[in-house]
């Protein structure tokens, strides 16, 4: 943990989605099984699923790095097919009903907006997943705006989250995600950073560098309160 001082009471609050506002695996595994049994009908892939632990631990990159890890033998045919595939597939899980948030999400964000906080989505997933998620579980009316990298085509999430602050004239929020990824958007854009170390899948030395560590998301409202304004 760095030093909490650092934590300015923030204007807006920029999260990300997998691992941080929602339980990802919830509708990733089934999806993900059922994507391999499609790739195999289709003649696109043979032999066993890869492990699960493969695209869990990948969770937080670009989409075109997962698929070098869980299927790095094969041709960008095959790889675009299976980024529609999951897309779709993970859609009708959460039109199912079966995928969670984290406990706390909505009420927390929602006691978040009342106190003045801007509240925005940055997330490296394509935009129908980002959007469908929020629009599945109920939450996405709470934010101003969602970014993903699959609408902006953004190589980082530093840059992303860059042109999230431009767009929307943001002068001092905290970036709070569960990834490197997310502490280097952070870092890159001179904010507050906020490491989520709840999520499963997730390797906690890729927090080091956030501002403070959280172990349950509503812990964002004491932090929020308890911080000085700058």
């Amino acid at each position: 943990m760095r030093n909490e001082m650092r934590l300015y009471k923030p204007e807006a609050m920029i999260f990300d989605m997998d691992g941080t506002l929602f339980q990802t695996e919830t509708a990733l595994l089934p999806a993900y099984h059922q994507m391999f049994d499609i790739l195999r009908a289709e003649g696109l892939y043979t032999g066993e699923t890869p492990p699960e632990r493969l695209i869990l631990g990948s969770l937080g990159m670009l989409l075109e790095e997962i698929w070098k890890i869980v299927i790095p033998d094969a041709d960008e045919n095959v790889r675009s097919r299976a980024n529609d595939l999951l897309l779709d597939l993970q859609l009708e899980v959460l039109k199912g009903g079966e995928a969670l948030l984290y406990p706390d999400v909505k009420e927390t964000l929602e006691q978040l907006r009342e106190r003045g906080v801007r509240l925005f989505v940055a997330s490296n997933g394509l935009e129908g997943y980002v959007k469908g998620v929020s629009d599945a579980l109920g939450i996405a009316s709470l934010f101003e705006s969602q970014y993903s990298a699959g609408e902006y085509q953004t190589a980082t999430k530093v840059l992303l989250v860059e042109m999230l602050l431009n767009a929307h004239n943001v002068r001092s929020a905290w970036m709070v995600g569960d990834r490197s990824s997310d502490v280097q958007a952070g870092r890159g854009n001179g904010l507050g950073v906020i490491g989520c170390a709840y999520a499963d899948f997730g390797a906690n030395k890729e927090l080091e560098d956030a501002d403070v560590k959280i172990t349950k998301f509503g812990q964002l409202l004491e932090l929020y309160d308890n911080a000085p304004s700058a």
